[in-house]
């Protein structure tokens, strides 16, 4: 891989531990994979979002933090580059759209705070799949809590995160497009992936759609 850092993002079920880990695996990368099955308010949150947004996002920029502060400074002899499952400027995406407007101002002081002490991702890839295939993909890997997640809420998340991309012109992007494809269930689509990721882009967004829709 030609980038030293680099961050897989998507909905919720667009695929991007899968991914994270096979490129690892392939490139010989570091993984930094996102903890989120451990947080005590996960399923509460999807119970009552509006009693637990706030100690969900916090408790999830904490963590966020923590962890690739930790991973990222501390160099890996053995590994050619690193790559994650997520960037910590997605604290900033779903706290958006979960929190009211004084919780949020406070929640974005605090990650202005920690967001200056990490490094950027020298590609940011985001995978992007319509909600039916999101929520098909959810249904499949079965975790119970995420069985209730509407089509809205997935909707928003998804507007949330091009409306931060297209502010970012200092971020280099890749979108990949993957309704056509399916790189869990087929090695040729994989390698569809992996060639676009692996190729040199300007700072801001590109945007690529993978295979042909189906009709």
């Amino acid at each position: 891989m030609r980038y030293n850092y680099i961050a897989i993002e998507g909905n919720i079920g667009a695929g991007k531990t899968t991914l994270a880990t096979r490129i690892s695996g392939i490139y010989n990368g570091k993984l930094i994979l996102e903890q989120f099955e451990d947080n005590p308010f996960l399923a509460k949150f999807y119970e009552n979002q509006e009693k637990y947004a706030f100690a969900l996002e916090l408790s999830f920029l904490a963590e966020r933090y923590q962890q690739l502060k930790t991973e990222l400074s501390n160099q890996d002899l053995f590994s050619d580059f690193t790559i994650s499952d997520y960037f910590l400027n997605k604290s900033l995406i779903f706290a958006r759209k979960t929190l009211n407007d004084d919780e949020y101002h406070l929640f974005m002081t605090l990650f202005n705070i920690m967001n200056a002490n990490l490094p950027r991702p020298d590609l940011l890839v985001h995978l992007y799949a319509s909600t039916e295939r999101l929520q098909r993909n959810i249904k499949h890997r079965g975790r119970e809590y995420e069985q209730r997640i509407a089509d809205e809420y997935l909707d928003k998340i998804q507007d949330s995160y091009f409306n931060y991309l297209r502010q970012q012109p200092q971020l280099r992007v890749l979108v990949l497009v993957i309704n056509a494809i399916d790189f869990v269930a087929y090695s040729s689509h994989l390698e569809m992936v992996l060639e676009a990721i692996d190729q040199e882009y300007p700072r801001g967004i590109t945007r690529i759609r993978l295979g042909v829709d189906a009709p």
